[in-house]
């Protein structure tokens, strides 16, 4: 198959590559199914992002991408890289600029049944309770620069010594909510403004907060051990480091493009733009990248908290009978020293996910001791009038992704291709129509995020499902709505 003039070779019904050619050091390969590669892909230049990014001095095996890829800055969203960490570098671009977007997932005892007749309301509140849209703030006091630097070296623990949650959270977070070595003193004054007070905030965009309900179950043991159940309803939170993750990334390429000389890359596209790992340059901006994404996490936490305790307001119902509890939160915008088996030797890799979500396997050291029967929760949302989906990580996912999956529907439309198409549309009433409540700060934001801008998110996770990547839990489907 030819697209946009670059060769791919069938590796299988779910796998696809693209061999190497120029100045390429490895091969790139795609998830995807055949009919997707020829419905969303003949004009995505997306693809080239991948050959691009297989360019990168010390990167590991493949440039991989997921079947939700399509164009983002340098590389792909949905794109995953692993470089050296004693020969390689760490590119800003393979980030993104939402550092540690993530989604969080808390069940409920609740049945939908009993709460379906406030589901209204429940939105309404919801939305009064957590700040959303572009540069929404004053979700907790606004934090002095002491605060917010304990967040950037502590992530969720701070959340949780303040009266945010238990310490049991922080064992059903990634990384426990914290990732080490963070140095606030590499992230810049006026990113440390910018997050002064956005600590439990949604922020714009596709970030959102969901009232779900569990619609299907593919895996009853795996359920059971998660610890869902049909028509269960669930809350999915969708957010990141806000301004403050922004400006990091907007700082450090910056810097980075013009540290291109001083390294001597020669690289496709400046986009692409990074420093050797070892380097001052790839140091601060890891330390930078860390303390983001312990802000994203932290604000995470918080955000949780505030819609349990509108929960209990809008029911009128007591902690015990809500049953309020993390599922799992993981990260899809971060890059992470990790170790990896290649060429049969174990190597320290940086793993670039962009736009991926990590998915580690049954009796993983890193995962918790609840799910080391199954494997590590995989969320993938998809867009607010369809549905989002729980997955479980695969021994199949280290061996060819660095442990890696999927992480949503994947965009088909540009925010402003999507606002041509909704004109003319009554899209709250369609998703009323569909028995869902939504609740923006202005309907630009729904129009940008409509359903139809997005790949079917089945569709993507059917591929890494059948791949063998990450196996399909659990199908949700939403109820209520907030977006910013």
């Amino acid at each position: 198959m030819n697209i946009n003039r670059i060769e791919i070779e069938k590796i299988n019904d779910y796998l696809w590559e693209i061999p190497r050619r120029g100045g390429m050091l490895v091969a790139g390969r795609i998830y995807s199914s055949e009919k997707m590669l020829r419905e969303t892909f003949q004009n995505d230049e997306a693809v080239k992002q991948v050959v691009n990014v297989a360019h990168l001095p010390g990167i590991q095996k493949y440039s991989l991408a997921m079947p939700d890829i399509h164009w983002g800055y340098g590389f792909p969203i949905g794109g995953v890289a692993a470089t050296d960490v004693k020969e390689g570098v760490i590119s800003p671009g393979g980030v993104g600029y939402d550092i540690n977007c993530g989604v969080r997932l808390a069940k409920t005892s609740l049945d939908y049944s009993s709460i379906k007749n406030r589901v209204q309301k429940l939105t309404e509140n919801l939305f009064i309770d957590i700040p959303t849209g572009v540069g929404a703030s004053g979700a907790i006091k606004k934090l002095n620069l002491h605060e917010i630097k304990q967040i950037l070296i502590n992530g969720s623990e701070w959340a949780v010594n303040n009266g945010f949650g238990s310490v049991d959270d922080l064992m059903l977070t990634e990384e426990n909510g914290k990732l080490e070595n963070a140095d606030p003193n590499s992230v810049s004054s006026r990113a440390i403004e910018r997050g002064m007070d956005q600590a439990g905030t949604l922020g714009s965009g596709n970030h959102f907060l969901e009232i779900d309900i569990v619609d299907e179950i593919f895996d009853e043991k795996a359920a059971g051990v998660i610890g869902l159940f049909k028509n269960q309803i669930v809350i999915q939170i969708h957010t990141g480091s806000r301004g403050l993750g922004y400006q990091v990334c907007e700082d450090y390429l910056k810097i980075l493009v013009r540290s291109d000389n001083k390294f001597g890359f020669n690289l496709p596209d400046k986009q692409l733009a990074c420093a050797p790992i070892k380097s001052l340059e790839g140091q601060n901006y890891l330390g930078a990248m860390r303390s983001a994404a312990n802000f994203a996490w932290n604000n995470r936490q918080i955000i949780m908290c505030l819609a349990k305790k509108s929960f209990m307001r809008t029911l009128n119902i007591s902690e015990a009978e809500l049953n309020f509890g993390l599922i799992y939160d993981v990260c899809h915008n971060i890059a992470k020293i990790e170790e990896h088996l290649i060429d049969g030797e174990i190597k320290k890799v940086c793993v670039h996910r962009k736009g991926a979500t990590r998915a580690f396997p049954p009796n993983s050291k890193l995962i918790p001791d609840k799910y080391k029967s199954i494997g590590q929760p995989v969320l993938i949302s998809g867009d607010m009038g369809r549905y989002s989906f729980v997955s479980i990580g695969t021994d199949k996912a280290m061996q060819e992704t660095f442990g890696s999956s999927c992480h949503g529907a994947g965009r088909v439309m540009s925010r402003h291709q999507a606002l041509k198409e909704a004109k003319g549309k009554n899209l709250i009433d369609e998703l009323t129509k569909k028995g869902i409540v939504i609740h923006a700060k202005g309907y630009k934001t729904i129009a940008e995020e409509m359903p139809h801008a997005y790949k079917d998110v089945s569709d993507v996770v059917d591929v890494m499902h059948n791949a063998g990547i990450s196996t399909k839990v659990a199908k949700l489907k939403p109820v209520g709505v907030i977006k910013g």
